[in-house]
């Protein structure tokens, strides 16, 4: 199923973040949903600096952005941000405004079909590298539309003037990211690829074409959510159960994992969300 609009899984620190920026959601134009699961904006305007922290989902964004800086004429731009393999942290000061298409698992390869989408894996560049349309004209018209209605409209304008031919491959990379999300039996990409019909190497280079990292990162990522989640909103947890029901080993992997990517410990991280210190 669809993750909710309300999701704020891989967000470290959601009521944090929420409770300093405006942030929405909205689906795109009717004929652009194949690929792209949804817009995401947000506005902030703070008296203090803040850290946001994102563990995030395999997916590649297209952002347009502003924000105030040090220069007088500062002006909106346009980002393509490929899957972080670690913490993605902004610093938020002063005012600005971000709006981004998330593009589905898979979804984004179809625009750009002559490069793997592991060659913008890890990397933050100007989205002109990429789609040579974007003007500054084009980021303007997106960041300062009148409201909601109208940078929604100019995502979709821009989007669905793009070259984009449909992909079967595309299809099945962004069906089966989908599948390990939604099915927490799928631990181990020998098994996964076994149940689909594929080996295990053809399943690897379908993910390094259009997911852009491989399943079993796309599997791992997907625990750190869950054990986030948990970690955040829960104080019962036992988690020795919740390695075993997430497929480690045993806890001393979950805790490695955890304090590799978020930086602290899981214990640590959910006595921090219980006081409401997280991300300050």
């Amino acid at each position: 199923m669809e993750a909710p609009h309300d999701d704020t899984r891989g967000i470290v620190d959601p009521s944090g973040l929420l409770d300093r920026v405006r942030f929405r959601r909205h689906e795109p134009a009717e004929p652009l949903r194949r690929y792209v699961e949804w817009y995401w904006l947000i506005d902030w305007d703070l008296p203090a600096p803040y850290a946001s922290h994102v563990v995030p989902h395999p997916a590649v964004n297209l952002t347009f952005q502003w924000d105030e800086s040090d220069e007088a004429d500062a002006s909106p731009y346009a980002e393509v941000t490929g899957v972080a393999l670690g913490l993605y942290t902004r610093k938020l000061t002063g005012r600005g405004r971000v709006c981004g298409a998330k593009f589905r698992p898979g979804g984004f390869r179809p625009y750009t079909p002559e490069v793997p989408v592991s060659r913008w894996t890890g990397r933050a560049l100007p989205a002109r590298e990429v789609f040579p349309q974007i003007t500054g004209d084009t980021a303007r018209t997106v960041v300062t539309g009148a409201d909601d209605r109208a940078r929604v409209a100019a995502l979709d304008a821009f989007l669905l003037s793009l070259p984009c031919a449909p992909d079967p491959q595309a299809d099945l990379a962004t069906e089966l990211v989908r599948r390990i999300r939604t099915d927490r039996t799928v631990l181990r990409v020998g098994d996964f690829a076994h149940t689909r019909g594929l080996s295990v190497r053809a399943l690897q280079r379908l993910f390094s074409a259009y997911v852009g990292v491989s399943p079993k990162w796309v599997i791992l990522r997907y625990r750190m959510h869950e054990a986030l989640e948990q970690a955040g909103t829960r104080t019962d947890i036992d988690w020795a159960a919740l390695a075993a029901d997430l497929g480690y080993a045993d806890q001393a992997h979950l805790v490695r994992d955890f304090t590799t990517t978020v930086g602290v410990p899981p214990t640590a991280y959910a006595a921090e969300a219980r006081a409401g210190h997280r991300g300050a």
